[in-house]
């Protein structure tokens, strides 16, 4: 993996982090607590994956703007929301997250609910800005394709499909809907996003797709992994929860080795689609090897 990219990533997350303080509102008055908890919980940490995603995607189109990092910041909002209420007690119930206490135990359990809908609502908020894109035929597609990204035909629906699906309903076929919508519909909606900002035509999209569900897919296959052999310490959460909870994941379908293999495979599907844009595309073909050698 190059020096570039790692040079990259580090760089994007940085500077994502004083965005996100720049969108976040200031705790104040009465109700500060909740704003003490968003920031808690969107600031300090994180790879920033789906933003370094959507902003290398706009970048390889061409298309750099304030109204980019903006779009990033937005779907930061909602991944960070995302992970607050799956760490809740009626969800996955964990008490760690990036190393430091889970924001129902730094709080409480219904200042993390309000947290989440706070910066879930404030995504929206963020996207109707004329700054982020003058025309408002793209910032309107953006708030939808979001929507859609973040409720029952994305990462809602496969939560639910997680906590509800009996382990003896669960095949291949259920897992890899699973696994494409409640963590590959946020990483299709950065990639796309991306595109969309960057006016890319069809075709550029339908390719952007095509490696981003592969990208997402190979994500998950390799938490599976991680949950199985990866360090708690190093990973800054639990690990052998899902085995510990019966949950049917690649691993245990397929075995250490299959999983592997099946991640792999997608790797090149997704270095496949990038294709057409030759070196444009080495940041995100990068961000294939990360995402498969990653180890938390």
């Amino acid at each position: 993996m190059s020096s570039a990219f790692h040079t990259r990533l580090a760089k994007i997350a940085t500077e994502m982090e004083t965005v996100l303080a720049q969108v976040l509102p200031e705790p104040a008055g009465p109700q500060k607590r909740v704003m003490e908890a968003m920031g808690y919980a969107a600031l300090g940490g994180g790879k920033r994956l789906r933003p370094f995603l959507l902003i290398e995607t706009a970048r390889m189109m061409g298309y750099e703007s304030p109204g980019v990092w903006q779009t990033a910041a937005a779907l930061e909002c909602v991944h960070v929301y995302s992970l607050i209420h799956d760490d809740l007690p009626c969800m996955d119930d964990d008490d760690l997250r990036r190393g430091r206490p889970t924001v129902h135990k730094a709080y409480d359990e219904a200042l993390a609910v309000l947290a989440g809908d706070a910066l879930l609502t404030l995504a929206f908020e963020i996207l109707a800005q004329e700054t982020v894109h003058p025309d408002a035929k793209i910032r309107l597609k953006l708030i939808s394709d979001l929507a859609a990204s973040s409720g029952t035909h994305g990462m809602i629906g496969g939560q639910v499909i997680d906590i509800y699906a009996g382990q003896n309903e669960q095949d291949e076929a259920l897992i890899t809907q699973l696994q494409a919508l409640k963590t590959g519909a946020l990483m299709h909606y950065a990639v796309i996003a991306g595109g969309r900002l960057a006016g890319a035509s069809e075709g550029d999209l339908r390719n952007l797709g095509t490696f981003a569900d592969a990208l997402g897919l190979a994500f998950q296959i390799r938490d599976d992994i991680l949950d199985v052999e990866g360090d708690s310490a190093a990973m800054g959460k639990r690990t052998g929860k899902d085995s510990g909870l019966g949950k049917a994941t690649f691993v245990s379908i397929h075995g250490l080795a299959g999983a592997k293999t099946k991640a792999k495979e997608l790797g090149i599907t997704a270095k496949n689609a990038l294709k057409p844009y030759g070196h444009k595309a080495d940041i995100l073909n990068a961000s294939v090897d990360f995402v498969l050698n990653r180890q938390k």
